[in-house]
């Protein structure tokens, strides 16, 4: 008999990195760092390879232990405690399934290696499997699923173990472009309806955005900047934030006022108007979405330029657009405006998609 789901209901501890620094040698992977995750939420380390987001999984995991500072778990010091003695569980990017046993043994393997009767860890991974949507598959063998259903097992042998924290490390990498799209809703919906805590890392943009409560951007062993993933997006603190966080052009600019909630922001002697965001008077940098980019065929009272290349993607046209102040990368979903290589044209924002930053 398959078990509720009430019998595997989430235990969502906190996260809390206090001061934590990580040497390997002479090189320190991880700075200084502090951060707090809240219970029931899913944050997600992202950042380029060696940022230390996946040093700073490990050290979650203890898989390894801090040079300084502290790690709490649901409010108890785990510093320096071994992995078997910490309430985490992790998914790995290569699954880690055993090949020979079946997909229920695999589920119920942790349990079995807890203490719990066969009977009841096997009924527990049902249960699990059920969850993921995998009901029936239990006598099959890992090699007769799809990758993501072998993922989808993963996340069910880490589940039925009813983590205070899951562990995430890059879990769709091995996924091609469609299924991990798939994968990575199924994830999310899962952390939501099941309410547990989850720390994911991945180096993914997108897949990032998609899943998160929270996203922690990391830039050589420090945290670059936090937050919701729709304010990173739109409101970058840095050139490397708005560069990262999607594509970004990043031009010179002066702010000349602030009005109404709205910075007037200066570019090839024009004004453009912004929203604010912290920005100040003077000297500063306009990070600007591609698709916040408007073309006319004309230059006349606007930002000039002239098409350089032009390529057609089906539902979009992407343009490189040379200008005075650099090259410019445009998205416009407008394919019937098809601008070609050498047309002068005048270039105007929009305000979406539009940030000053100072850093």
């Amino acid at each position: 008999m398959t078990q509720p789901e009430s019998s595997l209901e989430a235990r969502p501890g906190s996260v809390v990195f206090t001061g934590v620094r990580k040497d390997f040698g002479n090189f320190t992977a991880i700075k200084n760092l502090s951060l707090t995750i809240e219970p029931g939420t899913l944050v997600t380390l992202l950042g380029p390879s060696g940022c230390g987001k996946t040093t700073t999984l490990r050290m979650l995991a203890g898989l390894e232990h801090p040079s300084v500072g502290r790690i709490l778990i649901g409010g108890k010091d785990v510093t320096m405690l071994p992995a078997n003695e910490r309430d985490v569980s992790m998914v790995f990017q290569s699954y880690a399934l055993f090949p020979h046993m079946s997909v229920t043994e695999n589920v119920a393997y942790g349990l079995a290696a807890s203490g719990l009767r066969k009977a009841e860890a096997r009924e527990q991974a049902e249960a699990g499997l059920e969850l993921v949507g995998l009901a029936g598959f239990g006598n099959r063998l890992p090699a007769e699923l799809s990758g993501g259903q072998q993922q989808r097992v993963a996340v069910a042998r880490a589940l039925v173990l009813r983590p205070q924290v899951l562990l995430l490390d890059e879990p769709l990498s091995n996924l091609d472009a469609r299924l991990r799209r798939r994968v990575r809703t199924e994830i999310r919906e899962l952390q939501q309806r099941l309410g547990f805590t989850a720390v994911y890392v991945t180096h993914d943009q997108e897949e990032a955005l998609a899943v998160s409560d929270r996203i922690v951007v990391m830039q050589q062993g420090e945290v670059a900047q936090q937050g919701a993933p729709r304010e990173l997006y739109e409101t970058p603190a840095s050139a490397f934030i708005a560069d990262f966080m999607g594509e970004a052009n990043v031009v010179d600019c002066v702010v000349t006022g602030i009005e109404q909630g709205e910075a007037l922001v200066r570019i090839a002697g024009l004004d453009h108007r912004v929203p604010v965001r912290g920005a100040v008077p003077g000297p500063a940098k306009l990070a600007v979405r591609p698709n916040a980019i408007m073309l006319t065929a004309s230059s006349g009272g606007a930002w000039p330029g002239r098409i350089k290349t032009t390529a057609y993607l089906g539902d979009h046209l992407e343009y490189e657009v040379e200008t005075e102040q650099g090259s410019l990368f445009v998205v416009d979903a407008d394919i019937d405006k098809h601008l070609t290589a050498g047309t002068d044209v005048g270039i105007t924002l929009h305000n979406r998609g539009v940030a000053v930053i100072t850093a």
